[in-house]
């Protein structure tokens, strides 16, 4: 069986695999080339165009969003600069209301510290004038004592003691 399976076989069976027969490489050669010359003209017209499409679109889209990304960052740059300086404002704001609130607390507390050395000063001037009044009625009283005391001791040693004598003998000891 094997034998007649072998003698069946067709001719070109015997010379082994058809692409390595002479014979057929000019067919074959000429089939190549006609199929390279349509993967060429394929590639070259569609296929090529396409991915050079793309590839121009990407590169624009990334020329894009790269201006994009700086428009961005300079918007940034301008919103943080926006930022910076109305942080600057308000911080000088908040400088003049401190300043101007310390201005108001001073100027109430020189009326207040004004007010209080007025009080004082009234009070002083009610104090001497009462001291004056306390130190001639002393004065006075001591005087009395003192003129008392003097004719009481002239009586007590038994003579007669002159009124303007003894008022000009007190007056002169009491201004020392």
């Amino acid at each position: 069986m094997a034998t007649e399976a072998h003698e069946a076989a067709p001719a070109w069976h015997a010379t082994g695999m058809p692409q390595l027969d002479i014979t057929t490489w000019a067919n074959q050669i000429f089939w190549l080339a006609v199929a390279l010359v349509v993967i060429f003209l394929v590639l070259w017209r569609v296929a090529l165009p396409r991915i050079g499409a793309v590839l121009a679109e990407r590169r624009g889209t990334i020329t894009n969003d790269l201006a994009a990304a700086e428009e961005l960052k300079q918007k940034a740059l301008a919103a943080e600069k926006a930022y910076n300086d109305a942080l600057a404002a308000a911080r000088a704001e908040a400088g003049r209301i401190v300043a101007k609130a310390k201005a108001d607390i001073q100027g109430d507390l020189n009326a207040a510290i004004a007010k209080a050395d007025a009080e004082i000063a009234a009070k002083t001037a009610e104090s001497e004038k009462a001291l004056a009044e306390i130190r001639a009625g002393a004065e006075q009283a001591v005087s009395a004592v003192a003129l008392d005391t003097a004719d009481a001791v002239v009586s007590a040693l038994g003579g007669q003691a002159d009124p303007a004598a003894v008022k000009a003998a007190v007056a002169a000891a009491l201004k020392g």
